[in-house]
């Protein structure tokens, strides 16, 4: 009898170990799976973009701050991407498309940033902006040649990215939406294409009725 309440015991330890556990990994519950804690964590947090310089697909050079005092929708890519990367651009420009035409490069401009800027030049983003569309103006991709500048920025926005030996990575996707102040406000769904330009057309709407 000793003998089973002492195993009783031992499994009630372990199972408020586990519970504690599970409750600190999910935020308390409101998170189960890596990707909601990530999310979570940025929209508790609301990181400011680093100042960091960027390359354009039309080789122009300037700092982040080149955007202050508009929104900003972002997408971090990597070109030679074949199966993510593709469809993260396809939506990007569904969003872009049911944005208001009065607010795209007013009020809003789109960038997608490439987290391989050893093979991303602007010869190579120039080429690939085409394939979506995009205007290389109101949509802009560029890289972040300084490679400080570029893990500061992924790890301010939870951005995971993991080479592999065949010169791949394994990364997470989502749309981004940061303020005129350089504020991340928003962290979407990429596939939830209806939903994230109804959020940002909200957001446009209510800051021009300011």
């Amino acid at each position: 009898m000793f003998a089973n309440r002492k195993n009783t015991i031992a499994i009630g330890i372990v199972l408020m170990f586990g519970f504690v556990l599970l409750f600190v990994g999910t935020d308390g519950f409101s998170a189960y799976t890596m990707e909601t804690a990530r999310v979570n964590k940025l929209m508790k947090e609301h990181p400011v973009f680093p100042e960091v310089t960027l390359e354009d697909s039309k080789e122009r050079t300037y700092p982040f701050s080149e955007f202050k005092g508009k929104y900003v929708f972002i997408t971090f890519i990597y070109t030679g991407c074949s199966d993510v990367c593709p469809q993260l651009e396809l939506n990007q420009a569904e969003v872009y498309k049911r944005i208001p035409q009065k607010y795209i490069g007013e009020e809003i401009v789109f960038l997608s940033i490439s987290f391989d800027p050893t093979n991303d030049d602007p010869k190579v983003l120039n080429k690939y902006r085409t394939y979506f569309q995009s205007d290389g103006e109101t949509w802009r991709m560029a890289r972040i040649p300084d490679q400080t500048e570029l893990d500061n920025l992924l790890n301010e926005f939870g951005v995971i990215v993991i080479p592999d030996e065949n010169g791949n990575f394994q990364h997470n996707s989502a749309f981004y939406l940061v303020d005129p102040n350089g504020i991340l406000i928003e962290v979407m769904d990429y596939q939830e294409i209806e939903e994230a330009a109804k959020s940002v057309t909200t957001i446009l709407e209510r800051e021009g009725s300011k």
